[in-house]
């Protein structure tokens, strides 16, 4: 099994693109590890505040089927095949890190919104605050603590979500 992290966000009926993300990737992954919810603005264009969180999970797909499968969920849950990069989104699914790969193809990982984007970097250091970065080297925990946490509006929000019938409750 490849420990896998997957960044979650929407600024498109955000509440409801969120839980159907969560839905989407348990039935998918099972057990999830999951992060708090944070409200942040908009990066890249002016639009309305977004939702972000991260996800671990475990997988044994290969890597292009994971990620065919992640579109696949963007997809079904409203997302443009033709959406442009910076624009508001319903559902965002994007592979942090799958494993220790670092790769090029079929995308870049690991993905370098890691340690440029508060709303990436900080769900993912508490997941994982001891998991050293593959590139980078130093861990999650360490990287959150030495960002610059002026430069990017970031707050955590009560959220609550159910898989599976048993209330998680992702506090703020």
């Amino acid at each position: 099994m490849t420990p896998i992290y997957i960044s979650l966000g929407s600024n498109i009926e955000r509440e409801h693109h969120i839980r159907a993300g969560l839905d989407a990737l348990h039935a998918e992954f099972g057990e999830l590890q999951v992060s708090r919810v944070f409200e942040s603005e908009a990066v890249g264009f002016n639009g309305r505040p977004f939702y972000n969180l991260v996800v671990g999970a475990d997988t044994n797909l290969p890597l292009a089927t994971l990620c065919q499968r992640l579109r696949a969920m963007e997809f079904a849950h409203g997302r443009e095949p033709d959406a442009k990069k910076f624009a508001p989104r319903t559902l965002d699914l994007d592979l942090l890190l799958y494993g220790d790969l670092v790769c090029d193809e079929p995308l870049v990982l690991p993905r370098g919104e890691i340690l440029t984007n508060a709303f990436v970097l900080w769900p993912l250091a508490e997941l994982a605050p001891g998991l050293r970065h593959p590139t980078d080297g130093r861990p999650l925990g360490e990287l959150w603590q030495g960002y610059d946490k002026s430069s990017q509006r970031l707050d955590p929000i009560p959220f609550h979500w159910t898989p599976s019938g048993i209330l998680a409750d992702i506090q703020a």
